[in-house]
């Protein structure tokens, strides 16, 4: 199946860690969302934003890999499944159950999701306008 990672699994060697059968495809735009982090976690999160993008990454996952990350993303207690097309293919990814305002996220967290950024060749001016500096 299709997974598009937006946060903290963009970091390959944690994905990989995490899921062991995923592969990293490509660089992909999810189209009228935006960035944003919330929760006591201080997690990243996404939602609908009109003309707006959140760069991420596509990744091929097997079942299990779905498993672990429904574990990982508190699925479906913290995060849902948000389904979208993608070149006429279908492909999930995870949004915040509970739409809490914005909080600035850790620092550990936010060193894995720039590293992520970087692994994945993502264009940082999206992250930076999410956590408004």
């Amino acid at each position: 199946m299709l997974y598009f990672a937006y946060g903290s699994n963009l970091h390959h060697y944690q994905m990989k860690r995490r899921c062991k059968d995923s592969k990293f495809l490509k660089k992909i735009n999810l189209k009228d969302f935006r960035l944003t982090f919330r929760s006591k976690y201080r997690a990243a999160d996404v939602e609908p934003s009109k003309n707006s993008i959140v760069p991420g990454a596509l990744f091929e996952i097997s079942k299990s890999d779905e498993k672990k990350l429904d574990v990982y993303e508190d699925y479906p207690i913290l995060y849902k499944k948000y389904y979208f097309l993608y070149y006429g293919k279908k492909v999930m990814t995870y949004t915040m159950v509970k739409k809490s305002p914005f909080r600035f996220p850790t620092e550990r967290y936010l060193k894995v999701v720039k590293r992520g950024y970087k692994d994945c060749n993502l264009d940082k001016k999206y992250l930076l306008k999410a956590l408004k500096m």
